[in-house]
């Protein structure tokens, strides 16, 4: 066998691994060893210790040429267990950062380049995104919110709320569970019509660049439309890219910063302030379990200093009587595998293989409904996961959906209704959408 070969990094990159100190690694394997992708059938055999060893000698072409960086789901399960605390997440983004653009795996580059340049990763034309606004909320005002319409670019409006790019594409009627949330809040809220995207799929190809611009594309508009504060993306990598921008935007510039909350923290403040009203009843008989999503909680707690574990639990208690912990759990839980961009990028089995400890999980607590808060946690659990575990067979909801399917929805009056639908109709006409054909 041939000798390794140290060889030597160049001086950006130097510069950028010294800051994570790989040489303190002790090869002991504990990264390895908590990392559900260990053992993947593919890519070439590696793990997050031969990895790191790897980088160490300065191999790193043969790192980004392998498929590994790209099936880690950067769930960081290695960083929390690391007795030395080298950063392994931020080391694998950097590295995907390195692949050439047009050699990065599926679609990632193309939503990349789609949302600089349309402001979404799909290229949905403006027109197109705002009769998908106009026409769902027609529906959910017949069905049982009278008065409620979708307001674009409403100034002074208390929260923004950014759509995500594949409900606003395919399940449109995703999009009324927050919606119906707001109706029975009397929330005064907002989304963009343009750059309007909640994903962060510059995180996922490791291009900050592209981190910082939609993070500035937020911060711009919430200054420029008055906006109090917005909720962070659901997407476990949305919300943590946009988190990672911020911070650089405000490195650039301080004055650019505006307020947050996570949806977490902001369904808690909806049902204590009494502000919505749930009722258990319409979830009886059903055992209900939590999913900690990877950046919700564990790493959300290590770069930034707080994660959500107790408040999603919470929340599921005032909604149903039955709550069951799966194991592990919290900062220890294992990943989806849909995280790092897994979802829409070509390693189906390589991305199913570290869902089995989830599918574990879930089949030991014994729980028919799996509560989410990430959209891609539930494209893996509800869609993907069942077709290599036939014996996954439980519902999966999004926390929101769950809060949403508890309401008690009380019908505004008839002055507010008459209000909202001459709002209603003045909104789409500006915006040059067919109200004959969207009402």
């Amino acid at each position: 066998m041939e000798a390794t070969k140290i060889q030597r990094l160049n001086d950006e990159l130097k510069n950028y691994f010294s800051k994570y100190n790989m040489n303190i690694c002790f090869a002991c394997g504990t990264c390895a060893g908590g990392c559900p992708a260990t053992g993947t059938p593919e890519p070439e055999g590696l793990d997050v210790r031969k990895v790191i060893r790897m980088l160490v000698l300065g191999m790193v072409e043969d790192v980004t040429d392998s498929d590994f960086p790209w099936v880690c789901t950067g769930c960081g399960r290695c960083v929390y267990a690391c007795p030395m605390g080298v950063d392994i997440v931020s080391i694998m983004k950097k590295v995907k950062g390195l692949r050439p653009r047009d050699k990065v795996p599926g679609i990632l580059h193309k939503g990349v380049e789609a949302v600089l340049s349309t402001g979404n990763n799909l290229s949905i034309p403006k027109e197109d995104y705002l009769f998908l606004m106009a026409d769902p909320g027609r529906e959910l005002s017949e069905e049982e919110c009278p008065g409620f319409y979708v307001p674009v670019d409403k100034e002074g409006a208390d929260i923004v709320f950014w759509p995500n790019s594949k409900e606003v594409f395919s399940d449109n009627d995703d999009m009324k569970w927050w919606w119906k949330i707001f109706y029975a809040a009397t929330e005064n809220w907002t989304i963009p019509s343009e750059n309007w995207e909640a994903v962060d799929w510059g995180l996922f190809t490791g291009n900050d660049e592209v981190t910082k611009i939609l993070a500035k594309r937020k911060i711009d508009f919430m200054q420029k439309y008055d906006i109090r504060r917005m909720i962070m993306p659901d997407c476990g990598g949305g919300s943590f890219g946009c988190r990672l921008g911020m911070e650089a935007c405000k490195v650039e510039d301080p004055s650019a910063e505006v307020e947050f909350t996570y949806l977490y923290e902001y369904l808690v403040e909806l049902i204590k302030s009494g502000r919505i009203k749930l009722d258990k009843s319409v979830n009886a008989g059903k055992i209900f379990t939590w999913h900690d999503s990877c950046k919700h909680g564990r790493e959300l707690e290590r770069v930034f200093g707080r994660g959500f574990f107790d408040e999603p639990r919470w929340i599921i208690q005032q909604c149903a009587d039955n709550f069951v912990e799966m194991y592990p759990n919290r900062a220890n839980s294992y990943c989806c595998g849909a995280r790092g961009g897994n979802w829409p990028m070509p390693f189906e089995k390589e991305s199913a293989y570290p869902g089995r400890r989830k599918f574990e999980s879930i089949k030991n607590s014994g729980a028919n409904v799996v509560v989410v808060g990430c959209s891609n946690c539930r494209d893996q659990l509800m869609r993907r996961l069942p077709k290599y575990y036939q014996e996954l067979r439980c519902e999966v909801k999004y926390i929101w959906q769950l809060v949403a399917e508890s309401l008690m929805i009380e019908r505004w009056s008839d002055e507010e209704i008459t209000r909202e639908e001459a709002a209603a109709k003045a909104q789409w006409e500006a915006l040059g959408i067919d109200i004959n054909e969207a009402w």
